[in-house]
């Protein structure tokens, strides 16, 4: 189901979300006590997690900004999250105004959030789709009701494919598959590699709620960009991507334990 037709299904306060277990480490306030209680959790034992999360948005916004300015003017985010500002939409729509940017995520509360957002938006430009990322039938039907395939489109999945297990490969292909020459993949994932006992901790704790956790060391995560064309500088540390001001100041903090990069299809 797509933007303001979709009906919010019931929010499930039982158990954690890693959406909203992101939004509080974000220091959003769409998260509920047990989504606190977990994030908290993972803080004691990983340190580095607020920072790990606040970098992953800086390098979403760096990501899409190099991809619109690359000439991309269609994007398709999978596990959006909680709308934080600037969301994607903004970032890629500062560069070209005319960009359509379809979101798509299965938690209820950022079906909400989305249904505020279109009304918000000029119509056509940005849409939703309220699906599972392992769905990727119906999430690449409904986004073809507002991205042209035949075109380049930008493919994030940023702080996603931790979630996923060894089938992540396969999926991918099935995303990279329907995306024209031109189209950029951009990702980032948690590894072991820079912290493993600390990133251990916290996946034991996101196992325990009942959130599989998948942290993937250089090789395995350089792995989801076989057969693209890596963009400079390659598969890095978050921080170190194409860093700002402001990740420059931040990695004088230490490296927090997330990898990324930046692809295209030629």
């Amino acid at each position: 189901m797509t933007g303001s037709d979709a009906a919010a299904p019931a929010v499930d306060t039982s158990r954690p979300h890693p959406a909203r277990v992101y939004d509080w480490w974000l220091g959003g306030k769409d998260n509920y006590p047990v989504d606190e209680e977990l994030a908290r959790r993972i803080l004691a034992v990983d340190g580095t997690v607020v920072r790990g999360a606040r970098a992953n948005r800086r390098f979403m916004h760096r990501a899409v900004r190099t991809a619109a300015e690359a000439g991309i003017r269609q994007f398709l985010d999978i596990g959006t999250g909680i709308p934080t500002e600037p969301n994607l939409h903004q970032v890629a729509q500062e560069v070209a105004p005319e960009s359509k940017v379809v979101y798509a995520d299965n938690d209820p509360i950022v079906l909400r959030h989305a249904q505020a957002l279109l009304h918000s938006t000029p119509e056509g430009a940005t849409n939703y789709v309220h699906a599972d990322v392992r769905d990727p039938d119906t999430i690449l039907r409904l986004a073809a009701e507002t991205l042209d395939f035949s075109q380049p489109i930008a493919l994030s999945l940023v702080a996603l494919t931790h979630y996923l297990d060894d089938d992540a490969y396969e999926l991918l292909q099935r995303y990279v598959a329907e995306l024209a020459p031109g189209s950029y993949l951009i990702l980032s994932q948690v590894t072991p590699d820079l912290s493993p006992a600390a990133i251990e901790k916290a996946a034991e704790q996101f196992r325990r709620s009942g959130t599989p956790f998948f942290p993937r060391s250089l090789a395995e995560f350089s792995r989801f960009f076989d057969g693209l064309e890596l963009l400079g500088p390659g598969v890095i540390p978050v921080s170190g991507w194409r860093p700002g001001p402001e990740d420059v100041a931040a990695q004088a903090e230490g490296i927090v334990p997330v990898y990324s990069g930046v692809a295209r299809k030629v």
